[in-house]
Formats: structure tokens, C-alpha cells, sequence
């Protein structure tokens, strides 16, 4: 959890005269730049002098009463597969140093520019976005925020997203989520994560992991600042969040796999949390999900991930496969074991799933399970590739199972000062996205706030 300031309270404080764009670029770059931090790990690129330009730009429209939004001129980091115009796109990796640099902002970027928020940098992220961990041996790891000493790893792939935001270098961060790529890193980071209904936020000018899967969110410090971003990203007006009242809000917990091998910190914290939620009034059921035991067999052989990763990277890998990181490139190669038929089968089997679990899920105001089954392990643990295998599955599972299903799902804090961080992870049926917010935020204010 931090006690930095949200996108309310900067709002608030740059209207009121209290701070500035300037201001708060400076200070950012200032994180960014302490060498006790983690500013080298967390950006591949700082868009200092631009930045600063963009600040002062906001400061002046603000003076007139032209400021394109209320949170013009508060800094966002961007994840390095997005499209930033004059800049080259390398997802994270070495094999797309030489490709030419974007000729127009990706539209997630080009709204968030539009609202006024200032690009700071491009945020450090798992190669290709291919991992729930977060390791990145091209750029370096960033260090999670818990337990900074000992070296923990940030959670993936969106890592340098979540540690821009927890540690001051941005006030939100912009990621992707395929598989948990934004709610694991703010469930290690003690921040939230969302993961909108796909269709929500277009996904051109992003190096694509999985075209089925990819989704474009924000990791940022409350469930407000998540919405206000989500709504700018989708092209939404910004409209105030209501919180619904906790009492009466009929959960389903699964106790179908999302349960499985939790970390003991993990159980406690999620068991705890569901104890405050049901002593408010909420409607906690545990519920058998079948559903979900059939996510694990659609990913045999690398399932649609693998598939269309392999599809897209097939003539690189040719070239510069020698490049990547090992553990990337042999999950990427796992697409081309399969058949056309396989994938095919695996696209209508997904169908299929979708349709079952909505119809199961929708009477529900939100399904309860873990973000991730595990606390971030020590990054110096992960370097036997058995040891790495096992924590990235447990990592990404419970966060998979959403995006399967094509729901919508964010990630809060539910651990208390001093424990290790652990994420309440509330998920919805496609299209939910503003009733789950409105959910989540009420949720926050007792488990959380």
C-alpha cells in the first residue's frame, strides 16, 4: 500500500494552485534519477525534455481555463510495447532495436495525451510480455516494493509500470493484460490493477502477445484513479465513481482451482478479507465454477497464446532468435507444434466457455478469488528455470482464468502494513466493467481503506 497521492488529490491540488504540471514532472524525474531507487530498472526510456514541454504546455492551458481535463498534466508511464510517436517500439527486448521509430502515438497513448496527462517514459516489462514475473535480463529487474532489500521479483510483465507508480516515478502507469499483466505486478506492488472487457480500449500501436487475449488497462493507487484512466482509454466521459455499499453485494468465491495451492500468506490475507466483507453485510457464496477446469487443457501445447505469438514473431525469431530471452523464445516456439485444426478446436472450445461461465457468473456482483496464488518470490530464487516455471504458472492462474472466460476483473490490496503484498482480485462478466468498478470501490473502503 502507499501513502502516495491519488489522481484526485493531484487534481484537486492543481487546480487549487497548490502544485504544477512542472512540479510534479520535476518530482518524478527526480525518482526516476535517485540512484538508490529503481528508476534505471523501471524505464527503458525517460521522456525528460519532452516532458517538461508537455508540463509547462498544461500549465499555461490550466492559467486560461483551457486544460483539456481535469488531470492534465499529471505524469503516466507507458509500457514499453506501446507506440509513442518518434520512438522505437522494443516491447521489452533486443530483437526490435533496429526497427524504425513510430510514425503516430498508439490510440491508448494518444487519449491519455488528449485528457492532458504527461508521458514521462517507457516503463520496463517481461520481453514480449510473455511472463506473469517480471524478469527482464536485456534492461534488468525491478525490485517489487515489498521487501526491496531482499530483492523480490515486480510481478509481470507490466513490472516497470507498477514500480513507476508505487515508488513516485509516474502517477499511473499504462500496461497490458493477457494473462494477469497488470493485476499481478499491482498485487505485488500493494497497488490496483485493471483488466477491462477487451473491446473496451483499441489495440493497435501495441506489440501484440495473444490478439484473443490482449487487453490495455491501468495500474495505478486507488480504484478511482484506475476508472478515471480506464474511461480515457476507452474514449468514456469521466463521470464521479459511486461506490456501492458493501452490505447485501452477492460474491461468488470458486472454489473450482482458483483456490488451489495458495501461499499460506495468500490464504490468510483472501480468507481475512473475505471475513471483513461478509461482517459488512455482503453475501459471500462459494461456488463450484467447472468452467474453469477447462482452462488449463486449452493450453496445452502453449494454447492461443503460444499460437498467436508464434504467428506473429515467426520471421523474427529467423533472424534474431539468438536475442531473446531463452525462457521467452522457448514459449513462443511452443506455437509451432500446433495444427491448424488445434487452433481452431482451442478458438471454439473458448467460445463455448464463454458462454457457460457468463451464464453462471452474471447473477453474481462480483466473483472473489486471489490475483495471484503466490506473494512475489526473491528474484535470485527464480534462476533454475524448474523454480521459475513453477512460480510464473502459480502466478498467472487465477488471473488466466478471467481473461478465458473474456471478463473484466481488477486487483486491490487486501495485506496489512508489514505482510507481504497479496491482491483481492473482484472479476465480472464481459461488459461489467462500470458496475464492477462501482463494486470494487466499495469493497476498497473496508477492506482497504
Amino acid at each position: 500500500m502507499t501513502d502516495l497521492p491519488t489522481l484526485a488529490a493531484l487534481a484537486a491540488d492543481l487546480d487549487a494552485g497548490r502544485t504544477t504540471a512542472r512540479k510534479l514532472v520535476e518530482q518524478c524525474l527526480a525518482r526516476i534519477d535517485d540512484a538508490a531507487g529503481e528508476g534505471a530498472r523501471a524505464f527503458i526510456h525517460v521522456d525528460r525534455d519532452a516532458a517538461l514541454k508537455a508540463a509547462d504546455a498544461m500549465d499555461a492551458l490550466r492559467a486560461i481555463k483551457a486544460a483539456p481535463s481535469p488531470y492534465a498534466g499529471i505524469p503516466v508511464s507507458i509500457k514499453d510495447l506501446f507506440d509513442i510517436k518518434g520512438q522505437v517500439s522494443r516491447a521489452g527486448s533486443r530483437a526490435l532495436d533496429d526497427n524504425p521509430p513510430a510514425e503516430t502515438d498508439a490510440p491508448a497513448v494518444a487519449r491519455l495525451r488528449g485528457a492532458g496527462f504527461v508521458v514521462i517514459g517507457r516503463t520496463n516489462m517481461t520481453e514480449f510480455a510473455y511472463s506473469g514475473i517480471g524478469i527482464n535480463p536485456h534492461y534488468g529487474t525491478p525490485k517489487s516494493a515489498y521487501g526491496r532489500d531482499a530483492g523480490h521479483v515486480p510481478g509481470g510483465s507490466s513490472s516497470g509500470a507498477a514500480v513507476s507508480v508505487v515508488d513516485g516515478m509516474a502517477h499511473v502507469g499504462l500496461g497490458t493484460d493477457t494473462g494477469g499483466s497488470c493485476r499481478i505486478p499491482a498485487a505485488f506492488n500493494g497497488i490496483v490493477g485493471y483488466k477491462p472487457s477487451q473491446q473496451r480500449v483499441p489495440r493497435d500501436g501495441a506489440v501484440p502477445l495473444s490478439f484473443s487475449l490482449d487487453s490495455i488497462g491501468p495500474l495505478a493507487r486507488s480504484v478511482a484513479c484506475c476508472a478515471v484512466v480506464d474511461a480515457v482509454l476507452a474514449d468514456e466521459p469521466i463521470v464521479p465513481l459511486a461506490p456501492r455499499p458493501v452490505k447485501g453485494l452477492r460474491i461468488a468465491v470458486p472454489t473450482t482451482v482458483a483456490l488451489d495451492e495458495l501461499d499460506e500468506t495468500v490464504r490468510t490475507a483472501f480468507e481475512r478479507a473475505l471475513k471483513t466483507l461478509a461482517s459488512h453485510g455482503a453475501i459471500i457464496e462459494k461456488i463450484e465454477v467447472p468452467e474453469f477446469n477447462d482452462v488449463a487443457p486449452l493450453g496445452a501445447k502453449g494454447g492461443l497464446t503460444a499460437a498467436e505469438s508464434y504467428a506473429w514473431h515467426r520471421y523474427l525469431l529467423v533472424a534474431k532468435g539468438d536475442v531473446y530471452d531463452p525462457r521467452v523464445r522457448e514459449r513462443v516456439l511452443r506455437g509451432e507444434t500446433q495444427s491448424a485444426a488445434e487452433y481452431i478446436d482451442t478458438v471454439g472450445a473458448r467460445k463455448s466457455l464463454i458462454t457457460r461461465a457468463t451464464a453462471r457468473l452474471a447473477p453474481y456482483d462480483a466473483v472473489a478469488l486471489p490475483t495471484a496464488a503466490i506473494t512475489p518470490p526473491k528474484i535470485a530464487d527464480l534462476a533454475d528455470d524448474k523454480a521459475f516455471t513453477k512460480a510464473n504458472l502459480l502466478a498467472l492462474r487465477n488471473c488466466t482464468l478471467i481473461n478465458m472466460i473474456d471478463g473484466c476483473a481488477i486487483s486491490l490490496p487486501c495485506h496489512q502494513a508489514g505482510e507481504a503484498p497479496v491482491g483481492l482480485m473482484l472479476a465480472g462478466v464481459n461488459g461489467a466493467d462500470r458496475k464492477l468498478f462501482e463494486v470494487a470501490a466499495g469493497v476498497e473502503a473496508v477492506v482497504w481503506g
